[in-house]
């Protein structure tokens, strides 16, 4: 049992069982400062702090560090071999859900486009009001394409754009950046070389737009061979700093479903 411990503290997310079908049952009420290392005691830069107003429905974001997003398990897809609309469970370092988001889009998209097909993902609350609204349009996901790659668009709320997360042409790394709504850079988010995530996590760093300084991460867990084989199921953790504005916040939730959908989306259709 002690080795699981030391296995979970060093990932960031005590509790965290491998293999579980839904992590957020054993969450913790607090975390491990001290395996942190990411958020660092330095001022941020004004463009990403706090804005004076919320958008409405983001006040749930304002004071997390750690917000888990766990892809619902379509059985329907596991049973016919065909890829259904994604659905996700949002929650805090509690597990306690404070969205919930599904994914629209046709099947002659989700069929023939795959992976790259355009979509919209509401996000509502609780209370069932849309909070978040991500669009992402068809686009290439190739090297050989720089002009036409991927790119997300941020609304919260519905009808007012505060962000969008763009990929950036790279021959070796996957590099996206996080802009503000007038399209200025904000952020770089930067992944591994290889993402298969193959018996560990896999982490994408959240930078500054100078790659000086780290401030957060976008993590998806590996949840077990079976899991990861046998379902589309994913589960992901954005460690942010608390005091990030809450916009961002929302970017880096689109940013986490274009993740998704980019590099992990898969079912029994695809092996």
């Amino acid at each position: 049992m002690a080795s699981k411990d030391a296995q979970n503290q060093r990932r960031g997310l005590p509790g965290f069982l491998p293999g579980a079908p839904d992590p957020d049952q054993s969450l913790p009420a607090s975390s491990n400062p001290g395996n942190q290392a990411w958020q660092l005691s330095l001022p941020l830069p004004s463009s990403f702090l706090p804005t004076v107003s919320l958008p409405p429905g983001l006040e749930y974001l304002s004071q997390l560090d750690l917000i888990i997003i766990h892809q619902q398990v379509e059985l329907l897809g596991m049973i016919l071999g065909t890829e259904t609309s994604n659905k996700y469970e949002i929650k805090n370092s509690l597990g306690q859900r404070i969205y919930f988001a599904v994914e629209e889009s046709i099947c002659f998209n989700r069929t023939f486009c795959s992976t790259l097909r355009s979509c919209t993902l509401r996000i509502t609350d609780n209370s069932g009001r849309e909070v978040i609204t991500v669009n992402r349009p068809l686009r290439c996901n190739s090297c050989w394409c720089p002009c036409y790659l991927q790119e997300l668009e941020i609304q919260a709320p519905p009808g007012t754009i505060v962000g969008y997360v763009t990929q950036k042409w790279d021959p070796f790394l996957p590099k996206f950046t996080i802009q503000n709504a007038n399209k200025e850079d904000i952020l770089k988010i930067v992944g591994p070389c290889v993402t298969c995530g193959c018996f560990g996590d896999v982490d994408f760093e959240v930078e500054t737009i100078n790659e000086k300084l780290t401030i957060g991460k976008i993590s998806k867990y590996w949840s077990g061979f079976v899991n990861d084989v046998f379902t589309n199921a994913d589960n992901f953790g954005i460690h942010v700093p608390a005091d990030l504005d809450v916009t961002v916040k929302a970017a880096m939730i689109g940013a986490c479903f274009l993740f998704d959908f980019m590099f992990f989306e898969h079912s029994l259709a695809g092996l």
